[in-house]
């Protein structure tokens, strides 16, 4: 992947500058299910993220010098949480999989994902959930992701709203995953990437730096304040977290 230079790009907080080819047409239907409840659907995606496991930890580890750090926070959550980080490469998805993994994570990404030959299946299998962009299509999405909080399942979602390769700044945050976690009174756990110049065996062969994930502790929403008051102070605390890292 050819180093971007952001600064003379002179970009938007949440431009998009990485695009794969989407030939395909993908629309959401009103029958659309967000989370899939089928239980032949769940077990061919379980064990598909079985088999998958494994081998996208080695290739995370062997191309990119794959690292995770306090993991043990994800277990301080018992219920529903959602998982945030900087979107810094296309399989960071997989990253966070991984982390969370054995729990099922489920992937908010946009509709544009599911016009990818071959991929459309496979991130459809491993809990990628398209973003609808019609208003009605948007309260059957927000029900189903807020249920699925609620049931106690666990959600990623990328605040920054897009991709950046090896961008080392958190980004201004959209308030989508702020507002799941105070309307199911929730935990956001947020995971930040890190980019450290490759050592050891890794310095034999990798010319970028090797991508370390931080899991940070849960925070929780203040219920004291007012709806408004609580979404800003949870993407507030959020944001000092990360850039204290």
């Amino acid at each position: 992947m050819k180093e971007i230079d952001y600064e003379e790009l002179n970009l938007k907080g949440d431009e998009q500058i990485f695009r794969m080819w989407e030939p395909l047409n993908f629309e959401i239907k009103d029958s659309y299910k967000y989370i899939n409840n089928n239980p032949i659907f769940n077990m061919l995606s379980d064990l598909l993220a079985i088999i998958a496991s494994p081998i996208l930890l080695i290739l995370n580890k062997v191309l990119f010098g794959f690292e995770v750090y306090g993991k043990e926070n994800l277990r301080k959550v018992s219920g529903g949480k959602i998982t945030i980080s900087n979107h810094i490469h296309p399989m960071d998805c997989t990253m966070n999989g991984l982390i969370n993994f054995p729990e099922r994570t489920y992937f908010p990404t946009l509709a544009s994902n599911f016009k990818i030959p071959v991929i459309r299946h496979l991130i459809r299998l491993l809990y990628a959930v398209s973003i609808p962009k019609k208003q009605t299509h948007k309260e059957k999405f927000f029900e189903e992701i807020k249920k699925a909080l609620n049931e106690g399942k666990t959600i990623h979602m990328y605040p920054e709203g897009s991709l950046w390769p090896y961008y080392e700044k958190i980004r201004p945050f959209k308030k989508g995953a702020f507002k799941f976690a105070v309307d199911t009174n929730c935990p956001i756990i947020p995971i930040l990437y890190q980019f450290e110049e490759p050592d050891g065996i890794f310095a034999l062969y990798k010319r970028k730096k090797c991508i370390h994930a931080k899991v940070l502790e849960p925070v929780y929403p203040n219920e004291n304040l007012n709806k408004t008051e609580r979404i800003q102070d949870l993407e507030k605390r959020v944001l000092e977290n990360l850039n204290e890292e």
